[in-house]
């Protein structure tokens, strides 16, 4: 994919998606519309366009995210990225220069909330999980007359 302009279908089966997906992402704000045609006229996508829904999805899997978590977490990345282009401009001023520091800080923040969420939740979940194996491997230890053929880091259950 070289800069070639893409339809719809084809940056759905190369980000494992579906067009009805892409045009939603569209009319919600996670992607931006496709670029400008006439009535009628199939929507052309970029490389990038196909890079970004891709790492959409990803987060969206990977952190188990609403998909009103999912825009918050973009806007956020969004945000600092124009803080960073502003950093890199050369901000003389050192007020401003702490204003960005800190708006930085803020977005930061939110999206460590969103990811700690999720973490927290997989924790517990794999708590729930362990504790349920060590009582099975106790009742198994009794069915079999008290022997212990299984070792506490067994996966057999």
């Amino acid at each position: 994919m070289s800069g070639r302009e893409l339809r719809i279908g084809d940056v759905a089966r190369l980000a494992g998606t579906t067009p009805r997906t892409i045009r939603y992402y569209e009319e919600i704000g996670l992607l931006p519309i496709a670029g400008s045609r006439q009535p009628g006229a199939h929507r052309t996508y970029a490389e990038s366009d196909v890079e970004r829904l891709t790492e959409l999805l990803r987060l969206k899997d990977l952190l188990g995210l609403t998909l009103e978590e999912l825009k918050e977490l973009v806007e956020a990345e969004g945000a600092r990225a124009e803080l960073r282009r502003e950093w890199h401009g050369g901000v003389e001023d050192p007020v401003r220069r702490l204003q960005i520091l800190e708006q930085s800080l803020t977005y930061t923040a939110r999206q460590l909330e969103l990811v700690r969420r999720r973490h927290d939740e997989i924790t517990k979940l794999e708590a729930e999980l362990l504790s349920r194996r060590r009582r099975v491997q106790s009742l198994l230890r009794q069915a079999r007359g008290g022997g212990d053929p299984l070792s506490k880091h067994s996966s057999a259950t």
